[in-house]
């Protein structure tokens, strides 16, 4: 009995720590956070909605169910990627949503045209090189919490702090970039 309870033990901290080597711990936004970064990057059905450190794939299913779009979670915690795909399998959701146990680092998401990130900003910076490549102009990259040095948002949602990029667009040097331009604040959504 002990060594199922030491093997179980074993699994939840890998599962809580291995997460945060790759870059976030989980802290799940609220669904209120999410549909106003899924409105402001104006998700429509056309898209392809990845969520790099997908969580509970709450992000990735409301963009399905909601603004009929196409999601992919990249999640590290196979517990997490677990619950999700239980999650979508119950909804009937998994034509149009897939969820991806892997490293966000190593991932090919050469196929978004949404990107949807809640990391630390460090994780956010050493991501920067790889949307760069990755992502084809037009590209829109929103950010919970943490702005990208050194690149110019679209869009702010100063109260919720969210930040919206476009590739081509928002990748540009940061003495260029005046954050009191009222053209760039977004609107606050209810």
């Amino acid at each position: 009995m002990i060594p199922v309870i030491l093997i179980i033990v074993v699994i939840i901290a890998f599962s809580m720590l291995w997460p945060l080597a790759i870059g976030a711990a989980y802290s799940p936004s609220s669904m209120k956070v999410v549909r106003k970064m899924l409105n402001m990057a104006e998700v429509d059905d056309e898209d392809v909605v990845y969520d790099l450190g997908s969580g509970d794939g709450r992000i990735v299913i409301e963009a399905v169910q909601r603004y009929h779009a196409w999601g992919v979670g990249v999640e590290a915690d196979p517990l997490r990627v677990s619950w999700s795909r239980l999650k979508i399998r119950k909804l009937g959701l998994q034509d149009q949503v897939k969820i991806i146990w892997g490293n966000l680092f190593h991932q090919n998401i050469s196929h978004a045209t949404v990107v949807i990130l809640f990391l630390w900003g460090k994780t956010n910076e050493k991501l920067k090189e790889k949307l760069q490549e990755e992502l084809k102009p037009g590209t829109r990259i929103v950010s919970y919490v943490w702005k990208f040095k050194g690149w110019k948002p679209v869009k702010i949602d100063r109260k919720e702090r969210i930040y919206l990029y476009i590739i081509g667009e928002s990748d540009i040097a940061e003495q260029d970039y005046d954050e009191t331009n009222p053209r760039l604040i977004a609107e606050y959504w209810e």
